[in-house]
């Protein structure tokens, strides 16, 4: 169900009933990942989360460890700011 790059490819799945009757799969939000600072960026015009991954973490689908460093739950949020704190790749 989730990818290697996931925080959520260790969590434990289960089944639930939604509204309508149907069982789907689910599962707990994972506490957030510590995680070392490399430094922050100077956030340009038009600058996205998944780009920093990219740039900086060589995943474009980690963007929610920038979002989680920064203690945002929307990747949006960042664009507010003029600079952005950077995770460790680990």
């Amino acid at each position: 169900m989730f990818d290697d790059a996931s925080r959520y490819k260790n969590v434990v799945q289960y089944e639930q009933k939604d509204k309508r009757g149907r069982t789907v799969k689910v599962v707990a939000v994972p506490a957030a990942p510590q995680q070392s600072l490399m430094g922050f960026h100077l956030l340009k015009k038009g600058q996205k989360t998944d780009h920093l991954a990219g740039r900086y973490l060589n995943n474009a689908t980690m963007f929610w460890r920038i979002a989680s460093i920064n203690d945002v739950m929307l990747p949006e949020t960042l664009s507010e700011l003029t600079e952005v704190a950077i995770p460790n790749k680990r």
